[in-house]
């Protein structure tokens, strides 16, 4: 099998990668374009197509299909792209309209999938656990989201929101959520949830990392107090996925992923809530680094 080739459409950026082949991510060509989705849906496809047009050129190969990760999902009964915090998307036929604009077939998934396939494959479960038949990815950045994979495949679900625990109601005090919602669990631990969170009520804007290192400093109370809630809501909301689903292995993905907490506090708080007289679901960090969502949409 010859190179396979993945664009991961975010927010601010659109990255494309091809790969020698599935099995080893060998990196033969890796570009970025900005999104600039302030200009609208149009522009987007027009940065997408420049940028395989280009990859093209540098590699000298034309692929025969491209995988593409998205924020938000695309509807399998309308074909029309939904939850998208990137707001252009939403409503659109990007997959059809993409395979217009590109002459060529294209395979498509939430960025949260593209995470959990790329981390099952080729990343920390292929590594660690090559058995394990259900896994779960968590996306904690930005946003909140997630995507479930099992014996290898990802699953979509009758509605294309498989894995979406970042809209499960989790807290009010989270308040209104851009899906329409109330108290989403994106609304509470978000990078952006968890520096509002301290914000309101401090009157003084630190990035999360400032705050966990104030935490850890031991003498600024709100930012313990925001500490402390990221750790019971992070339990309560994985327990609840692993007491649905069970999954052979949770990844914890995206920047909030980084806070070491996480993986003693915050799995004992999960411990906590897990209908089980112990926890013995692993929590494992990803080893793909930045490169899961794009490695992702090229496994699609």
């Amino acid at each position: 099998m010859g190179p396979i080739w993945g664009i991961d459409l975010g927010g601010t950026k659109i990255e494309g990668v091809v790969l020698e082949d599935p099995n080893h991510p060998v990196v033969l060509k890796r570009l970025r374009v900005a999104t600039e989705k302030e200009k609208g849906y149009q522009h987007i496809i027009g940065q997408i197509v420049k940028l395989v047009e280009v990859l093209m050129a540098e590699t000298g190969v034309r692929p025969q299909k491209i995988g593409i990760g998205t924020p938000g999902t695309l509807e399998p009964s309308t074909q029309t792209m939904k939850n998208s915090n990137t707001t252009a998307l939403n409503g659109k036929y990007l997959k059809r309209d993409l395979e217009r604009a590109l002459s060529m077939p294209v395979s498509m998934a939430n960025d949260a999938n593209c995470f959990a396939i790329a981390e099952t494959k080729l990343g920390v479960v292929k590594e660690q656990l090559p058995e394990a038949k259900v896994v779960f990815g968590v996306i904690m950045g930005t946003g909140v989201g997630g995507g479930l994979v099992i014996d290898g495949k990802i699953l979509n679900g009758r509605q294309g929101i498989a894995g979406e625990w970042g809209h499960n109601f989790m807290d009010a005090s989270g308040g209104e959520c851009y899906c329409g919602k109330i108290g989403c669990t994106e609304r509470i631990i978000s990078g952006p949830a968890l520096e509002r969170y301290y914000f309101n009520k401090t009157g003084i804007d630190l990035s999360l990392s400032e705050i966990v290192e104030f935490h850890k400093a031991k003498n600024d109370e709100v930012a313990t107090e925001t500490v402390q809630r990221l750790v019971k809501f992070f339990g309560q909301g994985i327990a609840s996925v692993i007491n649905m689903i069970d999954p052979d292995a949770v990844i914890i993905g995206g920047g909030v992923s980084k806070i070491d907490l996480l993986y003693n506090e915050g799995i004992k708080s999960i411990e906590q809530h897990v209908f089980n007289h112990r926890l013995e679901t692993p929590i494992l960090r990803p080893t793909l680094g930045d490169s899961a969502g794009v490695f992702g949409a090229a496994l699609l």
